[in-house]
């Protein structure tokens, strides 16, 4: 079944007569008539044929809100309707009628009285006379009164577009410091998350466009924090790559000739994730009218997205996490054991993969080893990622033995690292052991100033070791405290193969990548999306990967399901547990997805890499 197209409204759609706004006496009756006149077409259809003006999320949104539309939704909604221009006016009318502000005067109403020559001819002319004089009067003060009317709806119009990202889109807000949040199609505008989007926006926008006119589709949200405007943020700006690497997904799953395609909406839940209870509430919404299926994404580690997926999973909406590390952040929901996050998978390669692929690599000599670590984010809410680094240094048995019980220490980061990390780097000099590793529990944002301090303390000359977790893939190799000869400095992390190794000869599915890195870097509809962000992170290859597990379980559920109907997100999270024994053909290799979500084989992917010095010999 297609989802519904086209259609006139009114009698011809088969909803009845075109609703009479003159039969419209408050707000919910004007929003009844509006729905009314929709007839058959869906949301899309309008969105569509209102040219760009309006998104599906918007419409849906207006329609069920329990206040006035405005009236700049309705001046695009009545013809995207396929209204006449002639009946459009009344339907404003009954709008300014509605929001207070008076109607347009109809025009000066004709002489009363009996006309005729004698006596009463003079009383008639200045009854005539006065009564002109009354009507232009009357017809100034109209004027006045509508100009003041549209004045104050300009201003009005210009205060929403403010509030709204510079959007007639209520499903985007403008946050603190300007940064826009929320839902999108792409048909908003490119730049409503920011310039350094634009092309990928743009694409998506496009590429919506052409899935809707087919119909035969479902829709798939990409949910992330797409910014790192806020200084305590933590995504450094990777968010551009993952959002490519998403879109890539789509575009190349739309080109294959199966069933359905898919519709891509972008849900932004800002810098340091604070503004996801709206983004996930916009989905919810939007979850049966979109005919929702999937949500990919989700952000990082830390209990603002924990919640996030709570709340999805209460929707029956399947999710697949790209970036989620932490050690039971998965089907499980063992992560803050409140109880299992149904529906939730993820792609990346948890902490306890990353470490123990580490502690592998070290081999058996002695090290003493001090524990750095925080537990909050800069918000103040939980870090699942560090928690669950901090863990793994404790409990797997190639890290904890060379633990220093007297070499712990915890920082908040809302009290500075800047002034405690020095600190904390000196008293490695004053331990009386010498500190030649430091397990690194802690988020990459702080990582420069800690090497800097490292670089820095009385005992530099002593060569150290930093471990740490994959969130160090977006370190600056250049960054200078790597790189001075008399303090030297190595830093080991473990994550997915670099570039050179996916695309080198030992990697057997080197051909998948070399696919990505080519769909990657082709035209996007006329954009163009930089090589470069396929070698300063690992985002968009995690990020394509999760949206392909969600499409592969799609079309999986497609293939076993009626040939004429959509799936819906139940075939679609039944699917997805079930893609085992390497369904997945993702860039990153050939993969599954376990009982619990996690991704399999992460055994033969899990890559250490070395930043800075060669890694020093430990003593025996």
């Amino acid at each position: 079944m297609r989802l519904p197209q086209g259609g006139r409204p009114g009698a011809a759609n088969g909803q009845g007569k075109v609703p009479d706004p003159l039969h419209v006496h408050d707000q919910k009756e004007f929003r009844e008539a509006l729905k009314k006149l929709r007839g058959t077409r869906s949301y899309q259809a309008v969105a569509t044929a209102s040219g760009g003006g309006l998104s599906t999320t918007t419409i849906h949104n207006v329609l069920t809100k329990d206040a006035l539309p405005s009236r700049d939704f309705v001046a695009k909604y009545l013809p995207a309707c396929g209204l006449p221009e002639a009946e459009q006016a009344r339907w404003l009318s009954c709008w300014e009628t509605l929001d207070g502000q008076p109607a347009q005067p109809v025009g000066p109403a004709g002489p009363g009285g009996p006309g005729g020559p004698g006596r009463w001819q003079g009383l008639l002319d200045g009854r005539q006379a006065r009564l002109r004089a009354g009507v232009a009067v009357g017809v100034v003060l109209a004027l006045t009164a509508a100009l003041v009317a549209w004045q104050v709806h300009e201003s009005n119009a210009d205060r929403f577009r403010e509030q709204h990202c510079g959007t007639s889109s209520s499903d985007l807000v403008t946050g603190p410091g300007g940064e826009c949040t929320g839902v999108t199609d792409g048909s908003d505008g490119a730049g409503v998350f920011g310039d350094d989007l634009k092309p990928v926006m743009k694409a998506i926008g496009a590429e919506n466009r052409n899935v809707t006119d087919g119909g035969d589709y479902v829709t798939f949200a990409f949910l992330t924090p797409l910014s790192s405007a806020d200084a305590n943020s933590l995504t450094v700006g990777q968010y551009v790559a993952e959002l490519e690497g998403a879109y890539t997904a789509v575009e190349e799953e739309n080109k294959k000739d199966s069933r359905p395609k898919i519709r891509l909406l972008v849900a932004s839940m800002g810098s340091s994730e604070r503004a996801w209870k709206a983004a996930v509430d916009q989905l919810k919404n939007v979850r049966d009218g979109e005919h929702l299926v999937a949500v990919a994404g989700l952000g990082l580690s830390q209990q603002e997205t924990v919640d996030a997926t709570r709340e999805l999973a209460e929707a029956d909406l399947p999710m697949i996490g790209d970036l989620i590390t932490a050690d039971g952040f998965d089907a499980t929901g063992a992560v803050d054991g409140k109880g299992p996050i149904n529906g939730l998978a993820r792609v990346a390669l948890s902490n306890t993969d990353q470490l123990t692929a580490i502690s592998r690599q070290l081999g058996s000599g002695r090290r003493t080893a001090a524990l750095v670590s925080t537990e909050v984010t800069p918000n103040g809410t939980r870090d699942l990622y560090t928690e669950s680094l901090q863990k793994g240094f404790r409990t797997i048995a190639g890290l904890k033995k060379h633990l220093d019980p007297n070499s712990d220490f915890a920082f908040d980061p809302r009290g500075g690292p800047g002034a405690i990390l020095p600190t904390i780097s000196q008293n490695f000099c004053n331990t009386g052991k010498t500190i030649d590793t430091v397990y690194y529990a802690a988020r990459v944002k702080y990582l420069p100033g800690f090497l800097d301090a490292l670089a820095q303390r009385s005992c530099h000359a002593q060569p150290i070791t930093v471990i740490t977790g994959s969130d160090a893939a977006s370190l600056d190799p250049t960054t200078q405290a790597l790189h001075t000869a008399d303090a030297p400095i190595t830093v080991l992390y473990a994550s997915f193969p670099s570039p050179a190794q996916l695309s080198g000869p030992a990697n057997p599915d080197r051909g998948l990548y070399e696919a990505f890195v080519k769909d990657f870097t082709a035209p996007h509809h006329d954009q163009q999306f930089p090589a470069r962000h396929l070698t300063s992170s690992y985002w968009a290859i995690v990020a394509h990967d999760a949206v392909l597990t969600a499409s592969t379980a799609l079309h999986n559920a497609a293939a076993h399901g009626s040939p004429t109907s959509l799936p819906n997100r139940y075939a679609v999270r039944n699917e997805l547990y079930a893609l085992r024994n390497d369904a997945v053909a993702g860039a990153s290799g050939h993969f599954g997805i376990d009982a619990h979500g996690n991704r399999t084989r992460t055994d033969t992917i899990a890559t250490v890499h070395r930043l800075g010095q060669a890694l020093p010999e430990p003593t025996d």
